[in-house]
């Protein structure tokens, strides 16, 4: 079997360590382990005769109760999809469409994927790991020229902070940034620009519901964006991308308090519990982020220590192989919780030392 290019390729790795699926301890895939919270399993429960139906094409309930979540937003700035890779693919054909696409990598491999399937202009601008510096884009205002960015940033986890992307939006025709895991950023440290979507015509956000509400097999995310940008992608589409239970369980999450605190509580400790343990190992250097994710540069092969640990430990950590820019001495680990954070201290200690 191929080696993946995605996180979660669990069927790989059970067939890499010769063990059950179930036996993984997946690193690779950023979901939140605290999920998926009850609220999202009960509106799956409660809304399985609703499968007797066809869901509602415009997503009306799902479009009020987000725009609740993002005031002064109505239902027209948003639009929801099946993950925020199919809402990728239609800002993909509008940057396509431009002169030149900006991309800053190293970048997430879904990014190139569609800018390739539109035959886009891409110019990639690299950016400095541990810090933002992208001398590239200090470029005169161009309405033809667009830029594709991510906040945090995949895969070091860095922050953009708000002042940095706005003369972005002032010097781009468009600004598609993705800010799948911004959610997991509590709301005194947001760095979120939906706040300026009604300013700026030129700006599309992408965020997911999947990531934070550990549902990514639901496929759920949505586009923040000008309503004639958004009416103009649903017309371009498959009439219903989002099916009936991923709209319900969306609906009870996005409304879910207790759980979106419990994971801003636990999200901090983690991560600097888990830093630290990297950081006193053997040729590990870890990259501070604000991500629910860190990566890990390595002295020695990625690939060797990626095999050891499935084999010895039934844990799989993510390759940074389909990153470019990055090759076979970076990986990326999840936070989990502290006792799978440990099992991975254990088992790293064990094959470094």
């Amino acid at each position: 079997m191929t080696r993946p290019v995605h996180g979660g390729n669990l069927a790989w790795a059970a067939i890499v360590a010769g063990c059950p699926i179930s036996a993984i301890l997946d690193f690779s895939a950023s979901i939140n382990p605290l999920g998926p919270p009850d609220s999202a399993i009960n509106a799956i429960q409660t809304n399985i005769s609703q499968l007797r139906a066809y869901p509602d094409p415009n997503y009306q309930e799902l479009k009020k109760a987000l725009s609740l979540t993002h005031p002064p937003l109505t239902p027209e700035w948003i639009l929801p999809g099946n993950g925020a890779a199919e809402l990728l693919t239609w800002a993909a054909l509008e940057l396509s469409k431009l002169e030149t696409t900006y991309l800053v990598v190293p970048a997430f491999g879904d990014y190139r994927r569609a800018l390739k399937t539109f035959t886009a202009n891409v110019v990639e601008c690299p950016l400095t790991i541990g810090e933002w510096k992208l001398e590239q884009l200090e470029i005169e205002a161009n309405t033809n020229k667009g830029l594709l960015i991510n906040n945090p940033h995949n895969p070091t986890g860095m922050l953009m902070e708000l002042e940095t992307i706005v003369p972005y939006l002032e010097k781009f025709g468009l600004v598609v940034v993705d800010e799948a895991f911004m959610d997991f950023l509590p709301p005194p440290q947001l760095q979120s620009l939906v706040p300026l979507v009604t300013k700026f015509e030129n700006l599309v956000i992408l965020r997911s519901l999947t990531k934070f509400y550990s549902l990514p097999g639901l496929r759920l995310g949505y586009a923040i964006s000008h309503p004639e940008r958004l009416q103009k992608w649903q017309k371009w589409r498959d009439p219903w991308p989002v099916n009936t239970l991923a709209l319900c369980a969306a609906e009870a999450v996005i409304q879910d308090e207790a759980f979106q605190q419990e994971t801003w509580d636990w999200l901090g400790n983690a991560r600097l519990q888990l830093f630290q343990a990297i950081a006193e190992l053997p040729g590990l250097q870890p990259y501070p982020g604000k991500a629910n994710f860190l990566l890990v540069h390595s002295q020695k092969s990625v690939d060797h220590l990626q095999i050891k640990l499935l084999k010895q430990h039934k844990i799989l950590i993510r390759d940074c192989l389909s990153f470019a820019e990055l090759g076979d001495r970076y990986f990326r680990v999840a936070v989990r919780t502290q006792e799978d954070n440990q099992k991975l201290i254990d088992a790293l200690a064990e094959i470094l030392n």
